[in-house]
């Protein structure tokens, strides 16, 4: 079984910074490659970033470019998204998920795990 917990979420103001984590447990975390994911109420649940198996290989929604870095550790199972310069438009739930595949995809469908998510809050 594959476990994935998502933290670092909460409330910061526009301009702010947060670090996300995912906590991986089970399977083989080195040959999975990640994802990020959000849903904001009353939209569907969007791309935000992904990351390949070694780290080598990242791809972003055009809205967070520039201002979000999706990263991984392998020794600690672990995969981060790093958020600058935070907008009131990136409130939503923060889901970080788990693909088999090993290489960066933002196809939704390709993914085998899902954590809960965690809520971040962009306000003033």
């Amino acid at each position: 079984q594959v476990d994935l917990v998502e933290s670092g979420g909460g409330l910061v103001q526009p301009g702010g910074s947060l670090q996300l984590s995912c906590a991986v447990s089970g399977g083989t975390f080195s040959t999975f490659s990640m994802g990020w994911y959000r849903q904001a109420p009353g939209k569907e649940r969007e791309f935000v970033a992904t990351i390949n198996w070694s780290g080598h290989s990242t791809y972003y929604t055009d809205s967070v470019k520039g201002r979000f870095t999706i990263a991984r550790d392998n020794g600690k199972n672990t995969v981060y998204l790093q958020m600058n310069s935070l907008k009131p438009e990136d409130t939503a739930v923060y889901y970080c998920a788990a693909a088999a595949v090993g290489w960066a995809t933002m196809d939704p469908s390709r993914y085998d795990y899902w954590g809960q998510g965690t809520q971040v809050t962009v306000s003033s």
